[in-house]
């Protein structure tokens, strides 16, 4: 049977549900999904193989105009992503109209003639159908979209049909990863993700979006039982001390929050059981600085 593939740029404005789309997708959390906006910072990819059809998918930060060194390498992931891909899932909420941000990156979009289908996502909150059907109109005047398929990540509904309509891309073409991969991260960048995680859940307003997550140890072991353990060792930096105080908490019993979820969510993901320690450290005004943005993995260089 002739393989086919694809590679697809996961696309749109803050917290329209891209990240739980590509979960959804997946069939398997890869990205890393908060009600905060600007959680994903760096392209992350997602594979799915269905049969001959492979979709290689990039979920990228939400598009927006940057006011920080870090935010300015987001929407150089952003850049990059769109321009090396044969294909693009746009992602928009059912309600409200375009942003100035989501119709620069239609504009792109359509200047590098990059087929299109549209996601409106969040239709399980949408009350009543006219709302919907305003919506759909109003985008398709915007771009001649491959397709339009409502959505909700939460639920499941319309994934399917999505996915049919994303794998209709497909050209005739060897599948680039093996047909069991879900993502190419490694697996520190998916521990230190899994923490950064609790942190936009846990905490509140400016604190989580000023920290960044360093794996430092990264270790597999055997015990006699022939059990399978990692030992993990993390360091959270913050910009602020008066953040790192937050987030270790009165007698440290937020960052043993934090730990604990975190460490939960890794045994799921990792299959086995992990010893987990977290640290706190301060690094003030690392966001603006060239520096600890490499240092920490977040800068949209390949190499």
């Amino acid at each position: 049977m002739e393989t086919k593939s694809s590679f697809l740029s996961i696309v749109g404005k803050p917290n329209v549900g891209k990240s739980s789309l590509l979960n959804r997708m997946i069939g398997q959390k890869v990205a890393i999904v908060s009600n905060k906006p600007q959680t994903t910072r760096t392209k992350i990819m997602g594979v799915l193989t269905e049969g001959p059809v492979q979709l290689v998918f990039t979920d990228t930060p939400g598009y927006f105009h940057p006011k920080n060194k870090l935010g300015e390498k987001m929407m150089e992931a952003v850049s990059n992503s769109i321009s090396g891909v044969d294909a693009a899932l746009f992602v928009v909420e059912p309600e409200d109209g375009l942003t100035d941000e989501e119709r620069e990156l239609l504009d792109k979009l359509k200047k590098g003639n990059i087929p299109t289908v549209l996601a409106i996502n969040k239709i399980d909150r949408v009350e009543e159908k006219e709302t919907l059907i305003t919506r759909i109109a109003e985008m398709s005047a915007l771009m001649d979209f491959r397709a339009i398929v409502p959505v909700s990540a939460v639920k499941g509904d319309g994934v399917d049909e999505l996915l049919q309509e994303l794998q209709n891309l497909a050209e005739p073409s060897p599948h680039f990863f093996p047909d069991d991969t879900l993502t190419d991260q490694p697996e520190r960048v998916i521990a230190a993700e899994i923490i950064r995680e609790k942190l936009l859940r846990l905490l509140d307003k400016e604190v989580p979006h000023g920290t960044a997550v360093a794996i430092e140890t990264f270790h597999e072991r055997r015990t006699r039982e022939k059990e399978t353990i990692l030992d993990i060792d993390a360091v959270i930096y913050c910009e602020k001390e008066s953040h790192k105080g937050i987030i270790i908490g009165k007698k440290g019993a937020m960052l043993k929050r934090v730990s604990t979820y975190a460490r939960e969510d890794m045994e799921r993901f990792f299959g086995c059981k992990v010893n987990l320690h977290c640290w706190v450290k301060v690094r003030e005004g690392w966001r603006n600085r060239e520096n600890y943005i490499h240092d920490f993995g977040l800068d949209s260089s390949d190499e």
